[in-house]
C-alpha cells in the first residue's frame, strides 16, 4: 500500500512522530502475500466477511451511499439489516465522540480495527498530533484513505494490520478508540498487545455490544449471516471486563440502550421518552445488564 504525507503535526512531537511513522511504513511495505501467510483461518474468515461488508460499488463515496443503493436488494438486508436498529443509539454515538474530541487533541491515536475510520477521522479533526488507524480489511483501508484525503485530513495514516500483532513499537500510543470491534479478537492476544503498544498511563475506550439480553441474544441466532462464527461466540459479557483487569485498569462503565432498542419500530414522537426512561433504567444494577450497548475504559499502568 502506498505511503501517505504526514503535516500539522505539533513541533513537539515531530521527532516521535516521525519515528513512530518510519515504523509504520514498515509495516505497510510487507507484502500482501508475506503478511496472509502469517494468518490463521479466523483472521482470513474475517478479511473475506469485512471486505464484502465494507466494499463500495464504482461512483459510490461512502458506506451510507452503499446502503442506499443496495436497500431493495437481498444483499441489503443480509449485511445492513440490523443497521435499522443503530438509529436508537444516538445517545452512546454523541458520548463516543464527546470522549474522542476530549481526548485527542495533540495525542497519538490508534484507531484499532478502524473500519472505514469515521472516529479516526473525528480525532484527527479534534487535533490529534497523528492518528493512525489499523484494519484487517485491505477495502476498509482504501475507503478510509479516500475519506481523510476527501476530508483533507493529513494527520491521518491507515494500514492493513492484524490487530493481534500490529507489530507497532511498544510505548508509542497515547489513545485507543476500540469501537465494535474487540468481540472480533482473541482477546488473550489482543489485550497484551494493546498494553505493550500503549503509552504509560494511556487510555482505551472501548464501545460493545452486551451479551446478556435475551431478545438480543435470539436476535443474533435467527441473523447469522451478519456475523462470523467467531464474532457471534464472543459478544462481551462482564467476564471479559475481569479479564481485561489482569492488564488495565477499567473504569468508567455505562450502559446503554434497554427500551431504546424499540424506536425503530415506533412512532418518532416516542423517541425522546424512551430516551429519558432509558437514561434512567441505564443505572439500575440488574436491568442495566439488559442495555444493548456498554462502554468502557482501560487504562494502562503507569508501571506496566
Amino acid at each position: 500500500m502506498t505511503a501517505q504525507p504526514v503535516t500539522n503535526v505539533a513541533p513537539y512531537h515531530s521527532q516521535e512522530i516521525e519515528k513512530l511513522l518510519t515504523a509504520v511504513r514498515e509495516i505497510d511495505r510487507i507484502s500482501n502475500e508475506a503478511w496472509q501467510q502469517t494468518l490463521t483461518s479466523r483472521k482470513k474468515k474475517e478479511i473475506e466477511f469485512h471486505d464484502a461488508h465494507r466494499t463500495r460499488q464504482e461512483g459510490v463515496n461512502s458506506q451510507r451511499e452503499l446502503e442506499e443503493n443496495l436497500s431493495t436488494t437481498d444483499s441489503y438486508e443480509k449485511f445492513y439489516g440490523n443497521k435499522k436498529y443503530y438509529s436508537a443509539t444516538g445517545r452512546s454515538h454523541d458520548y463516543v465522540d464527546h470522549w474522542i474530541k476530549t481526548h485527542a487533541a495533540g495525542k497519538v491515536v490508534l484507531d484499532y480495527a478502524c473500519g472505514d475510520g469515521p472516529n479516526a477521522m473525528t480525532a484527527a479533526a479534534a487535533g490529534a498530533a497523528m492518528v493512525l488507524g489499523l484494519d484487517i480489511s485491505p477495502i476498509s483501508i482504501e475507503n478510509a484513505r479516500r475519506d481523510a484525503a476527501r476530508m483533507g485530513l493529513n494527520n491521518t495514516f491507515f494500514f492493513q494490520a492484524d490487530a493481534e500483532n500490529t507489530k507497532l513499537p511498544d510505548n508509542s500510543v497515547d489513545i485507543v478508540i476500540c469501537s465494535g470491534m474487540l468481540h472480533h479478537l482473541d482477546l488473550s492476544y489482543a489485550f497484551p498487545e494493546l498494553r505493550r503498544v500503549m503509552k504509560p498511563g494511556g487510555k482505551i475506550l472501548a464501545v460493545e455490544a452486551l451479551d446478556y439480553n435475551p431478545a438480543i441474544k435470539l436476535y443474533r441466532m435467527m441473523t447469522p449471516a451478519m456475523r462470523t462464527d467467531w464474532e457471534k461466540a464472543h459478544i462481551l459479557s462482564h467476564k471479559d471486563l475481569r479479564f481485561a483487569k489482569r492488564f488495565f485498569d477499567v473504569g468508567n462503565v455505562h450502559y446503554w440502550h434497554i427500551m431504546g432498542i424499540l424506536t425503530p419500530h415506533m412512532p418518532k414522537a416516542f423517541a425522546g421518552a424512551i430516551n429519558k426512561i432509558d437514561s434512567w433504567l441505564e443505572k439500575i444494577p440488574g436491568i442495566q445488564m439488559m442495555s444493548w450497548i456498554f462502554t468502557f475504559e482501560l487504562t494502562k499502568r503507569a508501571e506496566s
